[in-house]
């Protein structure tokens, strides 16, 4: 996820100042952190209007939080926080994340996908139907435990086994089988990203028809990476089911999953 801020100065009169730290641990963590922030770069624009009113309700919300409040939910989101961020930068980044996590931004029109995922929770939301089903599941039922279970364990799959293996075993088989569900096909025709550019279009054309009929195919090269995009379509639907099951999800070695889904 690429985050950008807003110049701090035209925010330094609406951030209240932290809470004062009680003990000399903190007071040394503090010290060394302010010592990061002066060396790191203030001059970060964000990509959010803040006059917007939701915006202005999310900036609100997020003022009370302390550093590790604000940490613990990023990392919960699949977001690093920087170490030499100051408190008002990881502010507005949490507040970003919020909003695009609920689907706020961009004015309720589609988000583009972006060309690089920030996190695996990130890539799975964009590349896995069955995943997305299996985790919107709990915003509907306002579970947010296991939402964040969730998350932790795309993210940190290790971990997380640690943690939850026994609370949370069957929610994590659960993830599994979502993971690994091959995307629906409900048509002959398909979309692709993946397979190398230096296959060309005759090529992958006669790869594809190794798994049924082809009636007809179109293809480019991705201008972020060396591999190829496009469409196919297959004579009958159960040829189409035979590509998305051998070919969908498989390791091309080009830097991105091979992904082929159903065009709707």
């Amino acid at each position: 996820m690429r985050l950008t801020l807003l110049t701090l100065s035209l925010f330094a009169s609406l951030v209240s100042p932290c809470g004062a730290w009680t003990s000399s641990t903190n007071a040394v963590a503090f010290s060394t952190r302010q010592q990061q922030q002066q060396r790191h770069s203030s001059r970060l624009q964000m990509a959010i209007d803040y006059n917007d009113p939701v915006v202005a309700e999310e900036f609100n919300n997020v003022q009370s939080l302390t550093w590790e409040e604000i940490e613990e939910e990023l990392n919960k989101s699949g977001i690093r926080a920087p170490p030499a961020m100051n408190d008002m930068e990881l502010k507005l980044m949490l507040v970003e994340v919020r909003l695009q996590f609920a689907g706020k931004l961009e004015n309720g029109k589609p988000k583009q996908r972006p060309t690089k995922f920030s996190s695996a929770f990130e890539e799975a939301m964009w590349t896995k139907p069955a995943f997305v089903a299996f985790y919107d599941k709990f915003e509907e039922l306002a579970d947010h435990n296991s939402q964040n279970v969730v998350k932790e364990y795309m993210n940190d799959p290790e971990m997380a086994k640690q943690r939850y293996a026994t609370s949370y075993a069957v929610l994590i088989a659960d993830c599994e089988t979502a993971l690994n569900a091959p995307p629906p096909v409900n048509s002959p025709t398909l979309i692709f990203s993946g397979f190398p550019a230096n296959m060309g279009e005759s090529a992958l054309k006669m790869t594809l028809e190794a798994v049924g009929p082809i009636a007809e195919i179109e293809c480019t090269e991705d201008t972020d990476f060396p591999v190829l995009k496009g469409k196919v379509t297959f004579e009958d639907l159960e040829s189409a089911k035979k590509a998305v099951e051998q070919y969908n999800g498989m390791d091309m070695g080009m830097g991105t999953l091979l992904e082929m889904t159903s065009i709707n």
